[in-house]
């Protein structure tokens, strides 16, 4: 059975983050995460949206800050396992812990750090005629890449600020896009609004009933108007159902955190109350302080956790491991 330092539940932002610091205090790191690719819901949800909340960044693509977080986090080069989900942690009669996954797979570690945000990410699905079966070969739930629907027919399905923005997004490479809406009122922002009505066609009062292909790709979409049951059926190469995520914590209720609602809770050096487990970023929740969901506060609470944990493991080691331009100097002197 493979044995590690840390085990780092979760591959996002965070997740990433703490196993670039991990590497930095010399902890042997794994990184398991239940997406089929690093980056949690920068790459997941919003992939070509413009981020500005991250120091050093007056604007950068999510995307391309994913494959930054990446890079880093594989400078000390972690272990990684994607597309498995952490199901149980059980304590061993040593003080250290047993991950196991929906794989069948165990890992040993002294501590664990669950970076997971919202948990395993979940489209939410309409339950349309067809759409389970055309999913990824024409039916989405966000935007991967934009280049994706140049040329294309495109029809999205909601109301709320990211389908409005990727309708506002697609208008200048797509074919066409349309919008469909169940409701005459609209979550996004009034100025988005306004330009959407400008450079798409809008159904309001309108859902999707069916899609149709030729057994590979999309090809039509039947919409209804949901007061006169009037139907319409619109050529299309692309839908995008942006009515929402959900996450999925599947067993972490059961592991014996203390935790309200889905968060867990922690005190400030980022410890739960199970011995060698910590938390960070959006599923952390400490409850003398401001609950802030952004990045920058998880990479900050990655830091304190895992130099904590650091400490734990070595009582003897300082809990503050130096700046970074030092430690990175004795580290590339070494390999020299």
């Amino acid at each position: 059975m493979s044995e590690y330092d840390i085990v780092i539940i979760g591959g996002g932002p965070v997740g990433l983050y703490a196993a670039f610091y991990a590497g930095l205090r010399d902890m042997k790191t794994l990184v398991i995460d239940a997406q089929d690719e690093l980056g949690g819901q920068l790459v997941t949800l919003y992939p070509e949206k413009m981020v500005y909340d991250v120091g050093g960044h007056p604007g950068i693509r999510a995307y391309e800050l994913a494959q930054k977080l990446i890079e880093q986090a594989k400078m000390f080069s972690p272990d990684i396992r994607l597309k498995e989900w952490v199901d149980m942690i059980e304590r061993t009669q040593d003080n250290m812990w047993i991950v196991k996954t929906d794989k069948g797979n165990a890992f040993k570690t002294k501590t664990i750090l669950i970076a997971a945000g919202i948990g395993r990410i979940l489209p939410s699905r309409l339950g349309a005629k067809g759409e389970l079966e055309y999913e990824n070969k024409g039916v989405y739930y966000t935007v991967r890449r934009l280049k994706d629907f140049e040329g294309k027919r495109v029809l999205i399905v909601g109301g709320g600020d990211t389908a409005v923005d990727w309708a506002l997004n697609l208008a200048p490479i797509a074919k066409s896009v349309t919008l469909i809406h169940r409701r005459d009122q609209f979550r996004a922002h009034e100025r988005s609004v306004k330009q959407l009505f400008q450079v798409a066609t809008v159904y309001v009062w309108h859902e999707l009933k069916e899609v149709r292909g030729d057994g590979t790709k999309v090809t039509q979409a039947v919409i209804f108007n949901n007061r006169t049951k009037e139907e319409k059926v619109l050529d299309v190469d692309a839908i995008i159902l942006s009515i929402g995520f959900k996450g999925d914590l599947g067993n972490m209720p059961k592991w014996g955190l203390n935790m309200k609602g889905n968060n867990i809770i922690v005190n400030a050096r980022m410890e739960t109350n199970l011995p060698g487990v910590y938390a960070a970023g959006d599923i952390a929740l400490q409850e003398d302080a401001p609950k802030l969901a952004l990045m920058a506060i998880g990479f900050a609470q990655a830091a304190i956790a895992i130099s904590v944990a650091k400490k734990y493991i070595e009582p003897t080691a300082s809990l503050f491991g130096g700046y970074s331009s030092s430690v990175m100097a004795d580290k590339l002197k070494k390999q020299a």
